[in-house]
């Protein structure tokens, strides 16, 4: 088992894809065939929480480019959401469905250990509540546990209501009006966040659209929710006549070629990193669209897990994740003022507080 910054032929590389990164450890053990990623962005404001994903990655350097990604948008996540957190991210290489035991799982959590509570983890794709009971068999720097264990269970439920209000936020804005009744709304990805936000833009009354690359999923929505018009090709919905378009799956829906085909007039989604590269938002903008920067409208989940962190209370959870309709309102209102897209706005927002917040530290206590 060992725990290395970097490789013999790719050192250099390594620290220029993660200089804006506090630490960036490489976790190896191949008794178990852990390979894995710990991306720590920044600790200014408090530990570094953010998901553990488990996901088939082509090889490493794309697996280093989606950790450090995640890891500054969850610093940035958790500024805007008012917690005293910062940002970090971690990424196991291989097939969850194949690749994941119980001994992996473990080795992964003394990795985690090793950090001394710097990074504190979660559930991300690919793993879930039981699992993230299993790390925390060796370490306690773990949050996103079942109930059984003092935790708040799936992250999916605060994710995807966090989103909703966003998504409020962004028609208030936009429209005048938070309601979403009669509007028609396109998600793609309905897994643990995408059906939930289903769920609650039918009781809104919003005409909904919904698309995903797994059959199984659509059959589960199918049964919930009959009638939701199902489509087999997500891409379709960047396409679709619709107000909104909520992006739920990977990131990296959003690129130069895909915005020119959008008809809606919003962007809100629970998609991590749904902008292909940070000039995508300036597409967006020019083209008429006002888009709900995920790191803003996508916090639910980190407000959940880390509530655990004071001992989950379902009801001051969900209260501070209701919050997040007056944060995306201030950023619409400062991106406004500035002058600038709100993806941008909230960049400074979240920069803001952690120079201002991290400043503190330098006050030494005894």
């Amino acid at each position: 088992m060992s725990a290395v910054v970097g490789t013999s032929t790719g050192v250099s590389s390594v620290f220029e894809a993660g200089a804006e990164h506090e630490q960036v450890v490489f976790c190896s053990d191949r008794a178990t065939g852990l390979r894995a990623v710990i991306a720590i962005y920044s600790t200014a404001l408090g530990p570094a929480l953010g998901g553990t994903r488990f996901h088939t990655y082509p090889d490493e350097a794309s697996a280093l480019a989606d950790a450090l990604a995640l890891s500054r948008a969850m610093a940035y996540k958790a500024a805007c959401a008012g917690l005293d957190l910062g940002g970090g991210k971690a990424v196991i290489l291989g097939d969850p469905a194949r690749d994941k035991t119980e001994a992996l799982l473990r080795a992964y959590g003394r990795f985690i250990a090793s950090l001394g509570g710097r990074y504190v983890t979660a559930c991300d794709v690919g793993t879930y509540v039981e699992d993230m009971d299993t790390v925390a068999r060796e370490t306690r720097w773990v949050t996103g546990r079942s109930p059984a264990h003092g935790g708040s269970g799936d992250s999916g439920v605060l994710t995807a209501y966090g989103v909703f209000e966003g998504m409020r936020a962004s028609a208030r804005h936009r429209w005048g009006t938070p309601s979403l009744a009669g509007r028609r709304v396109a998600v793609s990805g309905v897994g643990k966040v995408g059906l939930r936000l289903v769920g609650h833009l039918v009781e809104e009354g919003a005409t909904v659209l919904a698309g995903d690359t797994d059959p199984g999923a659509l059959r589960r929505l199918g049964a919930r929710h009959p009638d939701v018009r199902l489509v087999a090709d997500p891409d379709e919905l960047l396409r679709a006549e619709v107000d909104i378009y909520a992006p739920c799956a990977l990131g990296g829906v959003l690129t130069d070629e895909t915005v020119p085909a959008l008809r809606a007039e919003i962007v809100c989604g629970g998609a991590n990193n749904q902008l292909a590269h940070p000039g995508v938002d300036k597409v967006l903008a020019d083209a008429g669209v006002l888009y709900a920067p995920d790191f803003v409208v996508n916090a639910g989940g980190l407000i959940q897990v880390a509530d655990e962190i004071e001992g989950y209370s379902p009801e001051r959870a969900r209260a501070r994740a209701a919050r997040i309709f007056d944060t995306a309102l201030d950023i619409f209102r400062l991106a406004e003022a500035e002058g600038v897209t709100p993806a941008v706005a909230a960049g400074r927002f979240a920069e803001r507080r952690m120079t201002d917040i991290g400043r503190l530290r330098g006050i030494l206590l005894p």
